[in-house]
């Protein structure tokens, strides 16, 4: 491989990947050449994308963050974005292998293995819908929100545009405000992220974007059993619509609402990592019983 392209510290896909859709996760920053970027309908999920030559700019302007930088191969061009960050205040690291997990030919075979074999999660471009990592989108549905219209926002903020705006509003109001605002309506008869047969809007907006992930798959399943009243689907959702419910009557600000639930998918999420980890390793999931000798002991 060669390194003659300036040294900074680099991130690895594996860790990159085991760090996805945490609250506390990196910015990613999609710093490819504009031909290659505008050529890919993909990108690592929920990047912002930013011009190799608008990067000091963007360094200047925002507030500084702990930050993953990816370019196509991994060489020089997130290298020089990852110093210009790294000198502007930014905790920058840059993604060995970078969107395509290494350059043939370049690279060696054995890197080459690794970082692909260890790929983060990408969605799909939307451009429709305005959702690029080039600028916030912004999505709008129904008021008074309860599993599918609080699951999908969490799923657009941790995996797809963590920029994005949501708007509730009246049902009545909801396509006039799409087309005024230009946003994006969900959850809605008509709407392009909707109902489609047995599958929920979270479904829906999972196969939209082509996000791939053993952990989101499990996770669709108990949403779709509790916004859909089947909790045969998956044994979790009866919970979750019970904490649903609970939550919708402790706020009646949609936005709290939402804010109050996001730690709830966090953590539904973060068991189905645990738990799809669990399958593929053939090791038993973990569970939890009161020991009665601990109780007699006492």
């Amino acid at each position: 491989m060669d390194t003659s392209f300036i040294s900074v510290p680099r991130t690895t896909p594996k860790e990159l990947a085991a760090r996805m859709g945490r609250a506390d996760a990196p910015l990613l920053l999609d710093v490819r050449r504009e031909g290659k970027f505008a050529a890919s309908q993909q990108l690592i999920a929920g990047a912002w994308r930013c011009a190799p030559e608008d990067v000091a700019t963007l360094a200047s302007t925002e507030s500084a963050r702990e930050v993953v930088v990816y370019c196509l191969y991994g060489h020089d061009v997130s290298a020089n974005a990852t110093a210009a960050l790294r000198a502007a205040g930014w905790d920058a690291h840059a993604l060995v292998g970078g969107f395509e997990g290494g350059e043939d030919g370049v690279d060696t075979a054995q890197n080459i293995a690794e970082w692909r074999a260890h790929r983060p999660i990408t969605m799909r471009k939307r451009p429709a819908w305005g959702v690029t990592g080039e600028q916030p989108s912004r999505w709008i549905t129904r008021d008074r929100p309860k599993i599918d219209r609080i699951a999908c926002p969490w799923l657009i903020r941790r995996f797809i545009d963590a920029r994005a705006e949501f708007l509730y509003v009246p049902t009545a109001r909801v396509f006039s405000e799409a087309a005024r605002l230009q946003a994006v309506a969900y959850d809605m008869p008509g709407a392009p992220v909707s109902h489609e047969g047995q599958r929920c809007s979270f479904d829906v907006l999972l196969e939209a974007f082509e996000l791939r992930d053993a952990a989101l798959t499990r996770l669709a399943r108990i949403v779709r059993g509790a916004d859909t009243d089947r909790h045969g689907i998956a044994p979790e959702s009866a919970g979750l619509m019970a904490l649903s419910l609970g939550l919708s009557r402790l706020h009646v600000d949609d936005h709290a609402m939402l804010n109050a639930a996001m730690p709830l998918y966090d953590a539904l999420y973060a068991w189905c990592q645990s738990s799809a980890t669990a399958v593929w390793q053939g090791s038993p999931t973990e569970t939890h019983n009161w020991p009665p000798t601990l109780a007699g002991a006492a």
